[in-house]
């Protein structure tokens, strides 16, 4: 049995004590129980005289400086407290068990106490600070709250943020965007190659998405799509390349440093919901979007300003290079079809630091 000396709640000891007693000494009255959690408060606590009930044994250890000190204890714990979601090594389970435990210790019982220190317990991101001042407004117990906060948890897990690893399923074929580093096409440039490759993500199918926010909002965005396997490659078109097959707009994997001063060359990609027209929030995985970019033309030896937006599309028809058949990617100004969805999927989220 678990002597009192201070570190533990009041309430918290004397049920145990109280489960413990009945079990050991089944044939002892209560009184004697009594008499034996009283041999069990350590001597550096000081009992009253006339403690004739479990009640009463309650409220004098509550009364002690120990308690005091135990509850302040737990306070500044619960003030320094910091949540790290899985992605940071932290693990959100034992982070909520620790948080109500503290709670429990340090009788923090109101709502909106408790709401306060959960905020400040969070990594300061726009995200997580925006979405638990929403979600909190109306939370009235600790259940709510918890619930909430595992929302926010979950949904941001799920954000496609600067710099995260990911793969572009394309719907309609069920194959992954890819390219293959010094596979070129057979003509215009030669620029390094783009297919629609495995129907699972492999390492060919792999891209750094990059934007210049921590997160990527479907308002006024602009993002560019590194391929990782191809030494600072990125996804986009020039103004003057054929598709191998159907002469679309040639979708390529380059370096603008690379390029020639006679060849335009454009990596900002912009995507929108394609089921949900306006649709607000932040890009995540397992969105249905379409992409599109600025193609500039080339007129009489300049290039003008004002060319068409084009759409990244994929479709059942084939290529061949070196032997091999690859499914085409192209990019075009025609209507908006089901050749045009893709799924993005967040294969690796970036970590961010926040101090």
């Amino acid at each position: 049995m678990s002597k009192y000396n201070g570190n533990i709640h009041p309430d918290e000891w004397i049920n145990d004590i109280k489960r413990h007693l009945r079990l050991k000494y089944i044939n002892y009255t209560n009184n004697d129980h009594l008499e034996i959690a009283k041999t069990l408060v350590d001597t550096n606590i000081l009992l009253p005289t006339g403690i004739d009930s479990f009640e009463k044994l309650r409220n004098a250890l509550k009364e002690d400086i120990s308690f005091k000190i135990f509850k302040n204890t737990n306070k500044r714990k619960l003030q320094s407290l910091k949540y790290f979601h899985e992605g940071r090594g932290g693990d959100t389970s034992r982070f909520i068990s620790n948080f109500l435990k503290l709670c429990y210790n340090a009788e923090v019982n109101d709502i909106e106490e408790q709401k306060n220190y959960l905020f400040k317990s969070l990594s300061m991101s726009y995200y997580f600070s925006k979405e638990f001042y929403k979600k909190m407004i109306n939370v009235n117990s600790v259940n709510e709250l918890i619930e909430e906060f595992e929302d926010i948890v979950v949904e941001e897990s799920n954000l496609i943020k600067n710099e995260s690893i990911v793969a572009l399923k394309h719907v309609a074929t069920g194959r992954y965007l890819s390219s293959i580093k010094d596979l070129n096409y057979q003509a215009g440039v030669w620029s390094q190659l783009i297919f629609a490759g495995n129907p699972a993500p492999d390492p060919y199918s792999l891209w750094k998405i990059k934007f210049d926010r921590e997160l990527a909002a479907y308002a006024n965005n602009s993002i560019k799509l590194q391929h990782v396997k191809s030494n600072n490659k990125f996804l986009g078109i020039g103004c003057r390349n054929k598709s191998p097959s159907t002469n679309y707009t040639e979708v390529s994997c380059n370096n603008i440093n690379n390029v020639g001063y006679d060849h335009y060359w454009n990596e900002d990609w912009k995507f929108n919901h394609s089921k949900l027209e306006n649709h607000q929030g932040y890009l995540k995985s397992d969105d249905i979007i379409n992409l599109s970019i600025k193609k500039k033309l080339y007129d009489r030896g300049y290039y003008t300003q004002d060319g068409p937006v084009e759409f990244l599309r994929s479709h059942e028809i084939q290529f061949t290079i070196e032997k091999e058949t690859f499914q085409e990617v192209v990019c075009h100004n025609e209507r908006l079809g089901g050749n045009d969805e893709w799924c993005i999927e967040l294969i690796k989220q970036y970590t961010w630091t926040f101090a």
